[in-house]
């Protein structure tokens, strides 16, 4: 697909430019030309997958993942560098060949949609965690996230990238679409399908629940020392999203609501109403 010219920089013309599209999503530029790769990447059996839409809570549920899964001290998760143990599959850091030669167990992260991840997933060779998360507050952070990030340099207004959020524009394509995909295959043996809301609604449960797939198994003062450490990065993750408050945000909220009750009976977006009760 041809990218189009760039307008100012910043604008969200150079903003939709960095993009590429592959088989009808649109991928962010890091992505190109390593998509045959990665659907041919070899997966092992002690393998844990942690995939999401982007700022679905990857960083959140990683760390609650690390502590199930490694059994590691909470004190000591605050001094390493949680993303070089989990590294993203698609990111050009550290890579495809470096992830390939990582001791098993290994813990991968991606915001790829289901059919672009390993072919061996799809099989059912090893565990794979997917998180969604309500859209209202996603498209919020995704929106934050972009204003911050140096190389994306996006300057358009909340409601131009709401926009854009609700035409399938933004990196790793329509959200409505990824979450479905998964949703298709919350019954497989090697998927858990969680929701993000769920880790303020009942976090004991919900570890509980990725300590059970994972096949770990947690005495009370370890799980009482999880669920404390937990708390703390659910609360940490609130304050550090303080949602804009204003008449586009409204706007966006009265329009995603309308959408999702729209989609009752439309097949492809079926049971994205199921996931998070949405309000206008």
């Amino acid at each position: 697909m041809a990218e189009s010219e760039a307008e100012t920089p910043g604008t969200p013309g150079e903003f939709e430019s960095k993009y590429f599209e592959f088989h009808g999503v649109r991928l962010p530029p890091f992505c190109r030309g390593k998509m045959e790769d990665i659907a041919d990447f070899p997966v092992r059996p002690s393998d844990v997958w942690i995939v999401t839409y982007p700022k679905s809570g990857t960083s959140l549920l990683q760390e609650v993942v690390y502590l199930v899964s490694q059994g590691a001290d909470p004190d000591e998760i605050g001094l390493m560098n949680i993303d070089e143990q989990l590294p993203v599959l698609e990111y050009p850091q550290p890579g495809l060949d470096i992830i390939k030669e990582l001791t098993s167990p290994r813990l991968i992260k991606s915001h790829l949609p289901y059919r672009f991840l390993p072919s061996d997933l799809h099989n059912g060779d090893s565990k794979v965690i997917y998180m969604a998360r309500n859209p209202k507050d996603l498209v919020v952070s995704y929106y934050q996230f972009h204003r911050s990030l140096r190389t994306m340099s996006y300057r358009g207004t909340f409601q131009e990238f709401c926009r854009r959020f609700m035409n399938d524009k933004l990196g790793y394509g329509s959200w409505f679409e990824h979450v479905q995909e998964f949703w298709e295959h919350r019954m497989d043996a090697n998927v858990l399908f969680l929701k993000y809301e769920d880790m303020h609604r009942d976090l004991v449960t919900m570890v509980e629940q990725l300590a059970r797939f994972l096949g770990v198994s947690c005495d009370k003062a370890q799980l009482e020392s999880l669920i404390e450490h937990c708390h703390q990065l659910v609360d940490q993750c609130c304050n550090a999203e303080a949602l804009p408050v204003g008449r586009a945000h409204c706007l966006f909220t009265q329009k995603i609501a309308l959408r999702w009750r729209g989609c009752r009976g439309s097949g492809s977006r079926l049971h994205c109403i199921n996931l998070v009760h949405v309000t206008a």
